[in-house]
């Protein structure tokens, strides 16, 4: 029997890991995990692990914000996807962030609410072992919407004991799980299910319900998963600032009372290995609704600008990759195909949450594949080479409620990709790296025609946005201690993207970000682990007038720390701290949001087959935005013409949640 919070990995894994007494499971944090010699560039690494197991969260895709320079936040319910934040993106709910989850695709191409829709609510954050992550386009293995970075997310196979907890916390939230795998001959079935109910900080009630359901079967040469979620929520959007200043309404309060949305996700995914050769396939169906009121009486004073936007959708798709080859020079070579096979995607108007108008619905097929081909020379002893080439293509077809929007093509992109990784001393590698990527765009802009809410013409954009970046970068790994450094730079041949709300295209022009990175992890007892990162960008547009080059939602500054700290074998104290500082929110940057802090505590007791959490959120109640905008909208009596204002959705207040778990066997 392996000890409870114990984790099985390879034994290079915890090399450096200082050694727990021999009464002890064996801890392994994924920032301890080594990479010099591995890595490709100073910018990857592994989080996960004990880096996971005794860490307060309010939502699952706080998860992602290990990822140093990452933040996840939140402008609407919590079943929504949320927005990301990374080396000076506005990620939206996606874009430039690629997500997987055993090798299966989570973003949505020509989406609903947005391209590369990433939401990560399906996940049960007990059962995620790892997230391996890279940044920049730097990986040939890595495909659409990896510009800014990927998250490689990896759940367990097994557990080491059957497990039920329940969890209850302020504001009406109650979380219950049960999960326990068991061996079959050489085989594991993983179980679990997760259901969720919250009511929110919001004076109106969020009435979140949500189910997670996962059944997993693992062999030693393949493995096959299926994942079920279904949730639903009302939403308390980001609101003006000025109803807020002038009490109108309270700083949790809400403008429209008919928001929210339903979602689902029903997942089946396969994954086989052996040796050198990898395969994985998937299938999956997905659907969304949402309704959403961001300028209340601008556009239409009598009924207001409430929408809805629906999505429904089944993705289908595989990768096969082989490497080999020996001695000083190794190749990969991997083939990826997927089909969106999308039945409705549709913008709609509503009045107290019924449709009374369809402002465009669509039916689209959109079929990508790639290939791509990587080479890893060894040039001298500590110095290695990466040369990579991929080559992608979508072809597509829109079937619009609007002739003139219909259409049909195709286009295809090569990107190149180099490294070199220099290990001058045995603790320090140093690498430099240059990359081309790419976004997809929503392929409704590229055969568009015709504005559906004005009926003017309206500008097409392109198929693929172009990314090329550079980066010099420097990890060091000694004992205990793991950091690293690095500079990066990254071009945006165009930031072009459909925008789901107008339900039309918005050019903006090319764009230029640098950086630095800073990563740290210590371990310098088995009872204590101490981790930071700090990433500090300069976000530009190119090529626009004087004064106008300020990127909306380019966060500058982001800051992390945490420590965990195990002073007796069973008890265990968290503490977490998350900044990410000020953005221009239009382009001449005479108007900036509020940079936010929040600080959570976390404390851990385990006794016998029992283990009690207590997690304070938000622990200095800090009253700021999870996230700002700058738009017109207009309000009951206010001008015609709107009242250009800060919208923002406010952080949720100070919060506990205890909760209690059980370990069978």
């Amino acid at each position: 029997m392996v000890a409870a919070g114990a984790l099985l990995v390879p034994a290079a894994a915890h090399a450096d890991t200082p050694a727990s007494p021999p009464d002890e499971a064996i801890v392994v944090y994924g920032r301890a995990v080594p990479l010099i010699g591995a890595a490709t560039s100073g910018s990857e690494g592994t989080v996960g692990y004990a880096d996971f197991e005794n860490r307060p969260i309010a939502r699952v895709a706080e998860l992602a914000e290990n990822v140093p320079g990452l933040i996840a936040t939140q402008h609407s319910g919590e079943g929504k996807a949320n927005q990301y934040f990374l080396r000076g993106f506005n990620l939206d709910h996606g874009t430039d962030l690629a997500g997987f989850v055993d090798g299966a695709p989570v973003n949505m191409r020509s989406h609903g609410h947005g391209q590369g829709y990433l939401d990560l609510n399906f996940l049960i954050p007990e059962l995620v072992e790892r997230i391996d992550y890279t940044k920049g386009p730097y990986h040939a293995d890595k495909g659409d919407f990896s510009a800014a970075g990927t998250l490689l997310f990896v759940t367990k196979s097994s557990l080491p004991e059957p497990l039920a907890e329940v969890t209850g916390g302020s504001f009406g939230y109650w979380r219950g799980l049960v999960a326990g795998s068991t061996r079959l001959g050489s085989s594991n079935i993983l179980l679990a299910a997760e259901a969720t109910r919250s009511d929110g900080p919001w004076v109106l009630d969020e009435r979140l319900r949500k189910l997670n359901l996962l059944a997993r079967l693992t062999t030693p040469d393949w493995s096959l998963s299926l994942m079920g979620y279904t949730n639903r929520w009302v939403s308390t959007d980001q609101v003006p600032e000025r109803a807020i200043l002038s009490g109108l309404i309270p700083r949790n309060g809400y403008i429209d009372p008919d928001l929210g949305g339903r979602s689902g996700r029903i997942a089946l995914t396969f994954n086989w290995h052996r040796g050198d050769t990898r395969l994985t396939a998937y299938a999956i169906g997905s659907r969304l609704q949402l309704t959403s009121n961001f300028t209340y009486f601008l556009d239409d004073p009598v009924r207001g600008d409430a929408f809805r936007q629906i999505d429904r959708r089944g993705v289908f798709g595989g990768s096969l990759s082989q490497g080999f080859g020996a001695g000083p020079v190794r190749f990969r070579i991997g083939a990826e195909t997927r089909w969106d096979r999308i039945g409705q995607v549709g913008l709609y108007r509503t009045v107290a949450g019924t449709i009374v108008d369809t402002v465009r619905e669509d039916r689209v097929d959109e079929v990508s594949g790639a290939l791509f081909a990587e080479a890893t020379a060894t040039l001298a002893p500590g110095l290695r080479a990466v040369v990579g080439l991929r080559g992608d293509t979508i072809q597509y077809s829109v079937r619009s409620d609007l002739t003139a929007n219909s259409g049909r093509g195709g286009k295809a992109i090569l990107t190149p990709k180099v490294a070199l990784a220099w290990q001058p001393a045995r603790p320090v590698e140093i690498y430099a790296n240059y990359g081309e990527g790419y976004h997809s765009n929503d392929v409704r802009g590229a055969v568009i025609k015709v504005d559906p809410a004005s009926g003017d013409p309206a500008e097409r954009v392109p198929v693929f946005a172009r990314a090329r970046g550079a980066e010099i970068g420097a990890r060091v790994e000694r004992g205990a201690l793991s950091a690293s450094l690095v500079g990066f730079l990254l071009d945006l041949g165009s930031e072009l993207v459909f925008v789901g709300d107008a339900g039309t295209t918005e050019p903006n022009a090319a764009s230029h970000r640098s950086g630095i990175e800073a990563s740290l992890f210590w371990r310098p007892t088995a009872w204590l682990a101490l981790d930071g990162a700090a990433a500090l960008t300069r976000a530009r547009f190119r090529g626009v007038a004087q004064g106008e080059d300020r990127i909306p939602g380019s966060v500058g500054n982001v800051l992390s720390a945490g420590v965990n700290l195990r002073p007796t074998r069973a008890l265990t104290f968290s503490a977490r701290l998350r900044h990410f500082g000020a953005a221009p929110l239009i382009e001449d940057g005479s108007v900036r949001s509020q940079p936010t802090t929040l600080v959570n505590f976390g404390a851990y007791l385990d006794r016998g087959k029992f283990r009690l959490g207590v997690d304070l959120l938000n622990a200095l109640d800090a009253k700021v935005p999870d996230i700002s905008y700058f738009y017109p909208s207009r309000l009951p009596g206010e001008p015609a013409d709107g009242v250009p204002d800060r919208h923002i959705h406010p952080v949720e207040p100070r919060q506990v949640r205890l909760s209690l778990r059980y370990r069978f066997g």
